[in-house]
């Protein structure tokens, strides 16, 4: 017998009131985000965007181009600017809250549920954090989301059109960060598992497949010039994330990290929800295969993160009609519940996770408790003391001096910070910097960092220690702990042509 006002049988309303008290909880989240992050400074992968927005292509060895093309119109706007450049960041954030409060409603929520829906999703740790940050994934969460959207919105109305905008989405988020195509893969097999197979007869459908491949178009070509560069590093960063364990946790931090912990319940109900539903069943296709896809190809757990906001939007419109089948003094003290659960652990995240703080307890904690946090810290003073070791070098060696970094934080805060000493372009073979080249004039003098005394001398002559990276706040990073030594050496021991004849190293 079908339940009178069950989400999942029953016809969904087009409208559940005013959109705006989900884009007000967006914005508030979004405005908490602006006012927090100018603490610090920028993360090391913040510096590779950084250095590759200077250098605008189709492609770069770790990644598609556009998040460095948002950088580079950030740089534009803004100069090194923290909360500028991490603006677009935060703007992705505000969209991913909004469209996964939409998604509730359009599946047939009320406010609670929109509203429930967009404060859980604001306070996951992982939402969370790519608002903090400028980076890739960031924007791989928004695409993700925006496409579930997309797929609600064809699957409620049974409109065919929406296949363009999914198409557009699908090639965005390919020209962002190609773990989208797990997400793709979910369709793919939500449309052949489920009745919304008709579609694949439908020319809409194979409009947006086209214009996602024509979005996508400029970097495959890219690849393909380059010999798929970006496939090698692939492979060669998901082997050393296995090797060094980052790969460990998969599923307990589906639960921990990727949506707050408080409403695993809520997401699970969502996901069987979708399962019973013959009309939306296709996007519990969309979870269920990228999920097994990354957990048999040891992904990271973060990779999934952009599946929970539709898992969230459907479970708490389960639990609203849920509710309503409830006497008033239940319904309350349970939504009370719900949202002081949530509030409890989005607290403790934000703790751990957004820069409230600069000094102080709130500061130490965070600092104890967030290896991210830790790279933020010490790169001005790094480029200034890599320009007074320069200082300090007889005037024939600062004549033909170079500067060879060992990673792309390194290199990254060199290029943008070093001009301002008048130091040199930075050499590395680590990832994009491999493709920009050697100098024509060898340098005979480098100072070298980011490498250890073994691999310093293994590469150039005449090795000394000339200094170490340090910080003022005595912060244990990547740079102050795994290779604090910086050095002058000699020149290379061995022709520059040969070591870039080897190919990039992936970092």
């Amino acid at each position: 017998m079908t339940t009178i006002g069950s989400p999942l049988q029953r016809e969904t309303p087009r409208y559940r009131g005013s959109v705006a008290p989900v884009l007000i909880i967006a914005l508030l989240f979004g405005l908490a985000h602006m006012v927090t992050n100018g603490q610090y400074g920028f993360h090391r992968d913040e510096w590779q965007f950084l250095s590759d927005a200077q250098h605008l292509d189709w492609g770069f060895v770790p990644y598609p181009p556009l998040t460095a093309a948002l950088e580079h119109l950030g740089l534009s706007m803004f100069g090194l600017s923290l909360v500028g450049l991490r603006l677009f960041s935060v703007l992705a954030q505000v969209l991913v809250i909004f469209a996964s409060g939409m998604m509730a409603r359009d599946l047939g929520g009320g406010r609670p549920a929109q509203i429930f829906t967009a404060v859980a999703v604001a306070l996951s740790p992982l939402p969370m954090f790519q608002a903090t940050e400028f980076q890739y994934s960031s924007f791989d969460l928004l695409w993700w989301v925006l496409i579930a959207w997309c797929v609600i919105r064809l699957r409620r109305d049974d409109e065919p059109r929406w296949w363009l905008a999914i198409g557009l989405l699908a090639g965005l988020g390919l020209q962002t960060k190609y773990s989208i195509a797990f997400e793709l893969a979910g369709v793919l097999v939500g449309v052949l598992l489920t009745d919304a197979r008709r579609y694949v007869t439908h020319g809409w459908f194979w409009a947006g497949g086209a214009i996602g491949l024509l979005v996508f178009a400029p970097n495959l070509v890219w690849l393909i010039r380059h010999d798929f560069v970006s496939y090698h590093f692939l492979q060669g960063i998901h082997a050393r994330d296995v090797r060094l364990g980052r790969a460990d946790g998969f599923l307990r931090d589906q639960f921990l990290l990727n949506a707050n912990l408080f409403v695993a319940p809520i997401w699970l109900a969502g996901l069987l929800a979708f399962f019973k539903d013959r009309r939306y069943r296709m996007l519990a296709w969309m979870y269920v295969v990228p999920l097994l896809l990354f957990l048999l190809a040891k992904g990271r757990f973060y990779y999934l993160c952009g599946a929970y906001p539709m898992l969230l939007a459907m479970g708490s419109v389960v639990g609203e009609q849920w509710l309503g089948s409830m006497r008033n003094a239940w319904r309350v003290g349970i939504t009370v519940l719900a949202f002081a659960g949530v509030f409890a652990i989005g607290i403790y995240a934000t703790l751990r996770i957004v820069p409230i703080a600069s000094s102080g307890p709130l500061r130490d904690f965070a600092l104890r408790n967030n290896g991210d946090l830790r790279e933020e810290i010490g790169w001005d003073e790094l480029v200034a003391r890599v320009a007074a070791i320069r200082d300090g070098l007889p005037a024939e060696q600062q004549a033909n001096l170079g500067i060879a970094v060992g990673n792309y934080g390194e290199y990254g805060a060199i290029a943008l910070l070093g001009p301002r000493y008048h130091l040199p372009a930075p050499i590395t073979t680590i990832n994009s910097g491999w493709l920009r080249g050697y100098p024509q004039t060898p340098p005979t003098t480098l100072i070298v960092l980011g490498n250890s005394r073994e691999d310093a001398n293994a590469l150039f002559s005449d090795c000394r220690v000339a200094g170490h990276t340090t910080n003022a706040l005595g912060i244990v990073n990547e740079e102050s702990g795994d290779h604090p030594d910086i050095y002058v050496c000699g020149p290379l021991r061995n022709p520059w042509s040969e070591l870039w004849k080897r190919g990039p190293d992936f970092g």
